[in-house]
């Protein structure tokens, strides 16, 4: 396990209490001392962040629009990206067991930890010193959010702009599945046929990799039209 001390700098904040960020990183395997209090602490405090994050962002959404978009925001696959960029995996502590299974690469426990260090810092230094870290660490993903797309997923937005240039639905294939039952790596290809696009996604579910691939294929969808109107 790394020290601690490198895992702050990503952060951008230093506990004074050391045992706290360790606790945040314990996996209930471990024992009793383990991170789920935190984490239901981390869990409401981020909800209230992003959701004040969207509030302000865009006035125009309605209580079902934002309440949407923060459900995509404070989901395990976002919290899983946040937890990877972090490489939060070469910190936890968990029983044998739980590790030699591949717990620490595991989505739903990596997006447990990062809600307990948010409990954490909240523990430590109360609300608006979480606040500040929390939005730091989602700025990646908030800046990408524009009000066209705040509400979809790409499987969605490629569907609606092949189905806006009557270009049909994509179709999905599940190319491969990896690895034991308990810890599987989806394959999924898109395939676009008009545009001649196929275009592979990997991710933790078949959902996932479908929405990686999704993600890629409109981009490839968006340049190949846009090289169509050239041409002509």
């Amino acid at each position: 396990m790394l020290p601690l001390e490198s895992l702050e700098l990503k952060i951008g904040y230093t506990f004074k209490e050391k045992r706290l960020l360790q606790r945040a990183l314990t996996h209930r395997s471990w024992g009793a001392e383990n991170n789920e209090r935190l984490e239901f602490l981390g869990d409401s405090v981020l909800n209230c962040v992003i959701g004040q994050a969207l509030f302000l962002r865009d006035s125009h959404f309605n209580e079902g629009s934002l309440s949407r978009v923060r459900a995509n925001l404070v989901c395990e696959e976002a919290l899983a990206e946040i937890a990877n960029r972090l490489v939060l995996s070469d910190y936890l502590r968990m029983g044998q067991g739980e590790m030699k299974t591949g717990g620490a690469r595991r989505p739903s426990i990596l997006a447990d930890a990062t809600e307990a260090i948010f409990g954490a810092i909240m523990t430590e230094s109360g609300f608006d010193q979480t606040k500040e870290v929390i939005l730091r660490l989602y700025e990646p993903i908030l800046s990408q959010l524009t009000p066209e797309r705040m509400c979809k997923d790409p499987k969605t937005l490629l569907q609606e702009y092949l189905q806006g240039n009557r270009l049909g639905l994509p179709e999905y294939k599940v190319i491969d599945i990896r690895g034991a039952a308990h810890d599987q790596t989806f394959e999924c290809e898109c395939v676009i046929d008009k545009l001649n696009i196929k275009v592979r996604g990997i991710g933790k579910s078949r959902r996932m990799a479908e929405q990686a691939a999704a993600k890629d294929a409109l981009v490839e969808a968006e340049k190949a039209l846009a090289n169509r109107k050239k041409v002509k």
